[in-house]
């Protein structure tokens, strides 16, 4: 298989832009932008605040609050060529007008919120179909996605569990995700929504994933499909599963607590990088921001 000549870029995120859907609660108190290094690593990324970013709001539930916060937000580091894209039904992702803006576009983003929304309405239309192509084809073509957005990209995701029953059996539901990487599970708002026995269980009823928990404020870059550097403030955690020796997960009935032996975890900072196909930690990333 080809790898993406596209990056791939997930951040924790610092809020949902949406609903916390732990809760049911929609925080607009804490709308504020993740940290504007990061999103400045993304205009970097792109190739410079000229570019054309496309903001798409469809996880969201409170779209048209998080569109004006994205438009301060580039504007704060001298983007002015910033779309931001209302889809909020499947029907709208046929609009032409959406189709010839993601064409022409340098980087999408998605917005934080619901990821099921995001999977339920863009799965299997000609976007998702430009996206992957011009992701998979185009050198410099940018995905990123902060929350919702980021736990998104890959084709396994996390769709509903609460950390405190995330130990328990049938807690964790898993989906079909956008599918820009596989064999990778991502979750968000990592540490500070307590969320390990959440990704652990993902892990342990997929051990061919690995398991990708972004702090808040705190992102990574995955250049090729296989190399992740770490960029922000927080920390990143990788959960292996490849070497598990002994789980009772397919054992224990539904709501009943799993245990799972050798699981293996890697704690990463700005600076780091790791190998996803080799499953190999480095010290000191190359292009370290």
């Amino acid at each position: 298989m080809e790898l993406p000549k596209g990056k791939l870029i997930s951040i924790g995120g610092a809020e949902d832009k949406g609903t916390d859907l732990e809760t049911g609660f929609v925080q607009r108190n804490r709308l504020n932008f993740f940290e504007l290094g990061i999103l400045k690593r993304i205009v970097d990324e792109v190739g410079g605040p000229e570019k054309r970013i496309e903001v798409i709001t469809t996880a969201s539930s409170i779209p048209e609050e998080v569109g004006e916060n994205y438009l301060s937000a580039f504007g704060k580091i001298g983007c002015t060529n910033i779309g931001i894209m209302h889809i909020k039904k499947r029907e709208e992702v046929t609009i032409p007008e959406y189709i010839e803006r993601i064409k022409a576009c340098d980087a999408v983003m998605f917005s934080g919120g619901d990821q099921l929304r995001l999977t339920s309405i863009f799965g299997g239309t000609e976007i998702y179909q430009i996206l992957h192509d011009r992701f998979n084809d185009e050198d410099g073509f940018i995905v990123a996605g902060t929350s919702a957005g980021a736990m998104a990209m890959s084709n396994t995701m996390i769709y509903q569990g609460k950390s405190d029953l995330a130990h328990l059996k049938g807690e964790v539901k898993l989906t079909t995700g956008l599918a820009f990487i596989g064999n990778v599970i991502i979750d968000s708002h990592f540490d500070k929504r307590g969320r390990f026995n959440r990704l652990a269980q993902a892990v342990a009823s997929n051990p061919q994933c690995i398991g990708i928990g972004l702090g808040e404020d705190t992102g990574v870059i995955i250049t090729a499909g296989n190399r992740l550097e770490v960029v922000g403030s927080g920390a990143v955690v990788i959960v292996d599963g490849r070497d598990i020796r002994h789980t009772n997960i397919t054992d224990v009935s539904i709501g009943e607590p799993i245990s799972v032996e050798n699981i293996k975890v890697n704690i990463l900072v700005r600076g780091n990088a790791y190998l996803l196909k080799e499953r190999k930690f480095e010290v000191e990333a190359e292009h370290a921001s």
